[in-house]
C-alpha cells in the first residue's frame, strides 16, 4: 500500500491523504473505485487517527481511500464555502490522477461524518454549480460524485447544531445557504444515511430532513436510524470507540450495509 499526501493549495492548510493499492503485476490494468472520507470535528479540528481508521476500513473493501483535512474556523472566517471548494478540488484531483492512482473515474464516492457530513451533503447539493467549479478552478464536469454516504451528519444549523453562541457566525454569513436539506435537487447523487435516534449532540432530525428532501426530489436513498448511540461513533466498534458506550455492535452493522449499498450503486 502506498500512502500519499497532496496539498490543496499554497493558501490553505488543507490536504488530501490517500491509502492506495499498487499495481497488481498479474492484472496491470486493474482500477478501483475511490472514496473520500470527510471527517467531523465541529469545524475546529479533525480526529486524524479516526479519519485514518475510517479510510482504512474502506481501503480494506477494495477502495482507493482518502481522507480530507479541510480548513477550520480558526483559519478562515466565515469558513464556508472553503471546505466545499477543498472537496471539489479533491474530487477533481482524483479524476486528474486516475491513471496514476489506479482509480475508476466513474466510481467516486464521498463519505462524510458529523460536520464532515455537512460538507458532503452540501457538496451533493452544489457539485454541479458554476460558482463551485469557478472557485475550485476546475472543470465542472470533473466534480460529480457517483455516491454520497453520510454518518450522523449535521445538515442544517436550523436543526439543533451548533448550539454554542457565536459558532454559526464563524461558519457563515448566510445560514440559509448551508441548510443542506433546502438545496437538494434531482441532480444529487444516490445517498446512504445513518444516524442514532438519541444522538445527544446532532439530532437525528438532521438525517430525517435530508432524507425527506432527497425523497421529494426522487433521488435514490437509503436511511438507517439506529436506536441508541452517542455522537461520533465512526466505525462504532473497538477501533474507534472513544468511550465504552461508543462501542455499539448493532450500530457497527452500518459499515456492512454501506458496503452492500455501494456495491449496488457504483
Amino acid at each position: 500500500m502506498q500512502i500519499i499526501k497532496e496539498s490543496l493549495g499554497s493558501d490553505t492548510a488543507a490536504y488530501l491523504q490517500g491509502y492506495l493499492r499498487e499495481t497488481d503485476p498479474e492484472n496491470p490494468d486493474q482500477t478501483y473505485p475511490a472514496i473520500i472520507v470527510v471527517p467531523g470535528g465541529s469545524y475546529t479540528h479533525i480526529p486524524e487517527q479516526q479519519s485514518e481508521t475510517l479510510a482504512m476500513a474502506f481501503a480494506n473493501m477494495g477502495y482507493q481511500a482518502f481522507y480530507l483535512r479541510y480548513s477550520f474556523v480558526d483559519e478562515k472566517q466565515p469558513l464556508h464555502p472553503a471546505p466545499l471548494v477543498e472537496l471539489a478540488k479533491s474530487v477533481a484531483l482524483l479524476r486528474q490522477k486516475a491513471a496514476d492512482w489506479l482509480i475508476d473515474p466513474e466510481r467516486i464516492a464521498i463519505a462524510g461524518f458529523s460536520v464532515g457530513g455537512h460538507v458532503a451533503a452540501l457538496y451533493n447539493d452544489y457539485w454541479h454549480s458554476e460558482w463551485l467549479a469557478k472557485k475550485a478552478g476546475v472543470a465542472a464536469d470533473s466534480l460529480q460524485p457517483q455516491a454520497v454516504l453520510l454518518g450522523y451528519p449535521v445538515i442544517s444549523p436550523k436543526l439543533g447544531f451548533p448550539v454554542k453562541e457565536g459558532m454559526l457566525e464563524q461558519w457563515t454569513d448566510d445560514p440559509d445557504a448551508i441548510a443542506a436539506d433546502e438545496h437538494v435537487s434531482e441532480q444529487n447523487a444516490p445517498t446512504f444515511i445513518w444516524a442514532t435516534a438519541d444522538d445527544p449532540l446532532v439530532p437525528s432530525a438532521n438525517s430525517l430532513a435530508y432524507a425527506s428532501a432527497l425523497s421529494q426530489a426522487h433521488v435514490p436513498l437509503e436511511l438507517h436510524v439506529f436506536r441508541h448511540g452517542p455522537h461520533g461513533l465512526a466505525l462504532a466498534n473497538h477501533l474507534t470507540a472513544w468511550k465504552r458506550d461508543a462501542n455499539q455492535p448493532h450500530v457497527a452493522h452500518w459499515l456492512k450495509l454501506a458496503e452492500e449499498w455501494l456495491n449496488a450503486t457504483l
